[in-house]
């Protein structure tokens, strides 16, 4: 961790990736008696290691909120980490992105092959399900329905799959209007931030008219990372990201950065990260770790 990141959240962040990897490592145990070998191997090779495992951390650090047990946040973390490393293996396709690299390694599609990386990439999708589903998740079926719910929604044609969408879109007709990207990556990305953090509420038994702060404060954070992205995107170093960047405006895309010019968003997501904060002015030390993580958004160079 830099100097810039503070304590608590470099020891968070410290903590979550061996986490997330322990409980993918057991899922994902490579089975030697039949031809699944190879899936296995896939979905393991784009789940365990590599990543900042934002949305886990956020997950529980929400849950920290309101006492929530760390075993059961890091299932639901490891769930929305699943969703989020599937559409990340979608993405990477040639009928998609076509990358090559992500998270410093081969993508799943050239470590592998296309077919296998389509299995992998729906297998994740279908374990975050069945994470949140399981008992081990939280003894209550309502709290566990309510997540898949949500979860489903957020993935889905009204979040991130459908934010997707509108920007595959925005390659054949570009997109000119910052209310029109601000709601693109609201679904593309925003979609997921929020649920990490309604699902602290929902697993902390609050009522969804007691989760208003927590919408308020994934709102501003998703926007602000997905415009520290642009950023990372239009002025980063591709060896520290561990990705190709400037595709966006290889493609001519429409991008926060692009819009606004490169200082207004600089200004734009310090204000979002301010707003966030905001929101957790009813908490004292037990929101510390959303804090930290909401200046980080817009700290980070990968």
């Amino acid at each position: 961790m830099t100097d810039a990141v503070p304590v608590v959240l470099g020891a968070a962040m410290a903590r979550i990736g061996p986490e997330i990897d322990a409980i993918f490592d057991t899922l994902l145990a490579v089975p030697e008696d039949d031809g699944r070998a190879r899936l296995f191997e896939a979905m393991r090779h784009a789940a365990i290691g590599g990543g900042k495992r934002m949305r886990p951390l956020l997950v529980c650090a929400a849950c920290d909120l309101y006492g929530v047990a760390r075993d059961g946040a890091l299932r639901v973390g490891a769930a929305i980490e699943a969703i989020h490393v599937y559409s990340l293996i979608h993405d990477d396709l040639p009928c998609m992105d076509d990358d090559d690299m992500r998270r410093g390694k081969p993508t799943v599609h050239k470590a592998f092959d296309e077919a296998t990386a389509v299995l992998a990439g729906d297998s994740l999708h279908a374990l975050a399900f069945e994470l949140l589903a399981d008992p081990d998740t939280h003894a209550d079926p309502f709290v566990r329905a309510e997540l898949t719910l949500e979860l489903a929604r957020a993935s889905g044609p009204s979040g991130m799959a459908g934010g997707q969408m509108m920007d595959l879109e925005a390659e054949r007709v570009p997109l000119t209007e910052l209310a029109t990207v601000t709601r693109l990556q609201q679904l593309k990305t925003g979609a997921l931030i929020g649920f990490c953090l309604e699902a602290g509420g929902i697993m902390g038994r609050v009522p969804p008219e007691g989760r208003k702060h927590l919408r308020g404060y994934a709102r501003d954070i998703g926007l602000a990372f997905q415009i520290a992205d642009d950023l990372l995107d239009h002025e980063g170093d591709e060896a520290t990201a561990g990705k190709a960047l400037r595709k966006d405006e290889a493609a001519g895309k429409a991008t926060f950065v692009s819009l606004m010019g490169a200082e207004a968003a600089r200004r734009q997501a310090s204000l979002l990260v301010e707003q966030a904060v905001a929101h957790l002015r009813g908490f004292g030390t037990e929101a510390d770790l959303l804090r930290a993580i909401a200046a980080y958004v817009v700290e980070r160079d990968r």
